[in-house]
């Protein structure tokens, strides 16, 4: 394959609509904007969220709640996502990126509980849940607090 090659998908393009070039074309006259109004002038139209004056729903709507710029956000894994490695492994969170089971790290690597665990790992993370923490041990594996 070559540059001069290279076209979009059958069907995945239109042609512009070209109007007000003259009435034999269809779209002449007007140029598809019908007769006068706001809409029909140039650079007509209203900005987005604009209801003719009316107070705007956005707001109308209360206010509820913040968002705390101090909360820790922790990328949620489980136990079951640890049993594609192998027997013995330390397992931390840039092994679990590596590993494809988590794509960014956040404030830290949380394991949860959910799905079951049969191998021996020693899994380094921020915070455990305690389900997780027992199901980990259980296996004979140890869970660090990293």
């Amino acid at each position: 394959m070559k540059l001069h090659d290279l076209a979009p998908a059958e069907g995945s393009t239109q042609k512009a609509k070209r109007v007000g070039r003259g009435h034999g074309s269809g779209w002449g006259k007007t140029a598809a904007k019908g007769h006068k109004g706001q809409n029909a002038r140039s650079g007509g139209g209203v900005r987005p969220g604009f209801e003719g004056g009316q107070t705007r729903l956005a707001r109308r709507i209360p206010k509820r709640g913040f968002t705390n710029i101090f909360a820790t956000e922790y990328t949620a894994i489980n136990v079951s996502d640890l049993e594609k490695f192998v027997d013995g492994t330390v397992v931390d969170a840039e092994l679990l990126k590596a590993a494809g089971v988590i794509k960014k790290e956040n404030d830290g690597v949380k394991v949860l509980g959910n799905g079951e665990l049969t191998k021996k790992l020693t899994v380094k993370a921020a915070a455990f849940s305690a389900t997780a923490k027992e199901k980990i041990e259980k296996a004979g594996g140890e869970a660090e607090v990293v």
